[in-house]
This record gives C-alpha cells, structure tokens and sequence, in this order.
C-alpha cells in the first residue's frame, strides 16, 4: 500500500500504485516462506520516497523512457529494502512497520541470504533501466559507499570521541548516498543535461543528510510517539547520533559517567542523557544543522527549471524535513 502523503502528488501517486505490483514480480525468490515475508514487508505501508523522488526528479530529463524510469525507481527501491534487512539483523530488530522482522523466525543466515538476493534483484533493474557502463559504475560506486557506511556505524559503537565529522561520513553512507543516487540516476536515465544531474546529486545528498538528523532530532526530544520507537533507542547498542555528539562536546562531564555504561545502560540513565542533550543545547544545536541542510536542498531546487515538478520537488522537501511521523 503507498503512503498516504503521495495522495497530495496524484501523478506521482499513480507511478507509485504501478510500481508496488511491479517489485513483487522483480522479487522471485524461490524460497517461498520468506518470498512471502519480503512481499509483506514491501507491502507494509513503505514511503517509497526514493522511487517517488526518482519519478519526480526524471521529469527535468530530456528523453522520456518509462520502462527504464520504472526499473530505475525499483533498483533503488529494492537496494533501500535489502539494506534495511541486514539492518534489522544487525541491530536484532523484531519489528519493521509493524511487521515481524525475518530473522526471528527464519533465522540471521536466511535474512542475510534474502537481503543479498535482494541486492542481485537491484542489479537486475539497474540493467533494465541503463547498460551505459559509466552509469553501472556509479550503481557500484554508491553501493559500496552504503556499505562502508553501515560497517563505519559498528566502528563508531560507543566512541565517545565520535565528531561532527564522524557522524556525516556515517550518515552519508547510511543514509544520503542513496538519495543522491537516485536523483542523479533520475536525470541520467532521462539525458537530462550536466547541470541537472549535478544539481540532482547535491541535492540527494542534502535532503537525505537532513532527513537522518531529522529522524536522529525526533528520536531524543521525546517527539517519538509516531515513529513507534522508544526514545533514544540506539543507545544501548553504542550508536551516537549529532544531538548527542554536541551535547557531549557541550557538558561532557555531565555524560561521560553515563556513557561510560555502554550496555549497561539503564533506561533511567537514557532518561538522564535525554536531559542533558536538551539542557545543553545540543539538540537545539542539531536543530539548526538540519535547518541549514534544509534550506541548502530549498535553494537548489530554486536552481531548477520552472515547472511543476520544480514545486512538487519543493513541497515534498519541506514535507520530509519538518516531518512528525
């Protein structure tokens, strides 16, 4: 079922109804019990914001392709899901849009097994949407930087010396990289000019930076209820988010003692550092950095030719990023 928020951009939304069917076919997994359970997942209520940026982003392209706009909305849809499965092994989350995780009940090998099928699934499309060996390259490119990106997160777990710099290189891989990807393989899919697709990738990179501090803001100010997470979740499991690195950088001494738990960490204790972040001024700190990367995406899209797609774009940006749920 698509998002309710593509409601407000009908032309897209239809895009969106036409793509779900589509990326069941494109997953043909032949073990059927967790063919079933990517199928649910996929069907869970998703966003599907990169395909729906893709789509929109495709419309300042010079040549117009449906069948390879399509394959390119799903590559990057398919990449998305296969990430999140090997994050919720990672992280031995049971849960993912109120529907059962795969590895609690089929087991971490299987759920490993199924997102690396879901990575051979990615490339698939990305050969029905582009043959261009460059373009390939860039897929490679951004795949291994996604990677990097969840491997460096491990690295990070409990460092309290992580900074500003730490966390971006994090999240751009984490996070960003796809969005960029999607916007420059929007425009190169359509032959949009150099322009555009340089625009495209500066843009993805803002909106997706923007969009896990967002995520990373609502998760320490108590904002959470709609997200279905606890507050500070990650915590536990040694993950520092930029609230958190400034409120350290701002009352260290307050946190170090706290911190110095790891997985002992109590929820009292978490309760303790939400605190101190918002005393400190550290989510307000992290606050203005989201803003910042907000109206950078803002005055990119204002670079962008004038058409409807040009306030499409900019409606949905300023949807994402002051976001509740």
């Amino acid at each position: 079922m698509v998002h309710a928020l593509w409601r407000q951009f009908p032309r897209i939304n239809l895009k969106l109804v036409a793509l779900e069917p589509y990326l069941l076919k494109a997953v043909n997994l032949p073990n059927q019990p967790i063919h079933r359970k990517i199928d649910e997942l996929l069907k869970s209520g998703g966003k599907f914001l990169r395909p729906g940026f893709f789509y929109i982003y495709s419309e300042f392209g010079e040549k117009v392709d449906p069948a390879k706009i399509k394959a390119g909305a799903a590559a990057v849809e398919l990449l998305h899901l296969a990430t999140l499965i090997h994050d919720d092994v990672i992280d031995d989350s049971p849960l993912r849009r109120g529907v059962e995780t795969i590895h609690p009940k089929y087991g971490q090998k299987n759920a490993i097994y199924a997102g690396d099928y879901l990575f051979t699934c990615y490339f698939t499309q990305v050969l029905k949407s582009t043959q261009d060996p460059t373009d390939m390259k860039r897929h490679v490119d951004a795949m291994q930087i996604i990677l990097a990106g969840e491997l460096d997160q491990m690295k990070y777990n409990f460092n309290q010396q992580m900074t500003e710099a730490d966390y971006f290189h994090e999240i751009t891989g984490k996070t960003a990289e796809l969005f960029r990807l999607c916007f420059q393989q929007s425009a190169i899919v359509t032959h949009a000019s150099d322009e555009i697709v340089q625009i495209g990738g500066d843009l993805g990179l803002a909106i997706g930076q923007a969009y896990q501090i967002l995520d990373d803001i609502l998760d320490c100010s108590g904002e959470t209820r709609q997200t279905k997470k606890p507050v500070l979740e990650d915590l536990k499991s040694g993950v520092y988010t930029l609230p958190l690195i400034f409120a350290n950088q701002l009352d260290h001494i307050r946190l170090k003692p706290l911190l110095d738990k790891k997985e002992s960490i109590t929820d009292e204790d978490i309760h303790q550092i939400q605190q101190i972040v918002i005393e400190s001024g550290g989510l307000q700190k992290a606050i203005d950095t989201a803003d910042k990367l907000t109206d950078k995406a803002l005055s990119l899209i204002a670079r962008l030719p004038e058409q409807k797609s040009k306030h499409d774009l900019e409606k949905l940006t300023k949807m994402l990023l002051t976001r509740k749920q």
